[in-house]
């Protein structure tokens, strides 16, 4: 569903139907934190070699858990209308999981927790974090296994601003 202003109309569309970046500056300053996880499924074998940091390219799991720290920082760089923001937090954690769906023999979930003192949420920087986390992992473990998969990459939970908490599962 498309975010609507005070008046019915889109947020992030002019009266012409161009893009256009919100202006937060009326808004209050609250605490923002936001959810976000997502999965990478992989054969087992790929899994085993990850939880065994025997892939030759090195820590899959730290390496990817700084590439979303990074990634999060740079959120307002990659997605054209975003505001920056000072983030004041971000936890990207990484776990195994050997249950998995049908063709593949585990996975490795991501999950990301951003935080900020804004005007603006930062659902978006927690989305970013999983995804090039996701994607560090892949690039990390795909000479061995092509056949990885993204997936269920959502926010979880959105807390702060004008719209208080939301949990979603």
């Amino acid at each position: 569903m498309a975010e609507t202003d005070s008046e019915g109309g889109l947020t992030h569309v002019d009266g012409t139907g161009r893009a256009r970046m919100v202006d937060v500056g009326e808004k209050e300053v609250t605490r923002r934190v936001a959810v976000a996880e997502g999965v990478v499924w992989m054969q087992a074998s790929t899994l085993a070699q990850i939880r065994d940091n025997s892939l030759q390219k090195g820590d899959v799991l730290t390496t990817a858990e700084l590439a979303g720290v990074m990634a999060a920082k740079r959120t307002h760089e990659l997605i054209p209308l975003c505001h920056p923001l000072a983030i004041t937090q971000i936890d990207v954690q990484l776990r195994l999981e050997s249950e998995a769906p049908e063709g593949f023999g585990g996975g490795v979930r991501i999950r990301a927790e951003v935080r900020c003192e804004g005007k603006t949420g930062v659902e978006m920087e927690a989305l970013t974090a999983v995804s090039i986390a996701g994607l560090t992992v892949y690039d990390m473990a795909k000479a061995i296994d092509r056949g990885m998969r993204i997936s269920d990459v959502r926010l979880r939970e959105k807390r702060g601003g004008r719209s208080g908490t939301i949990l979603l599962d």
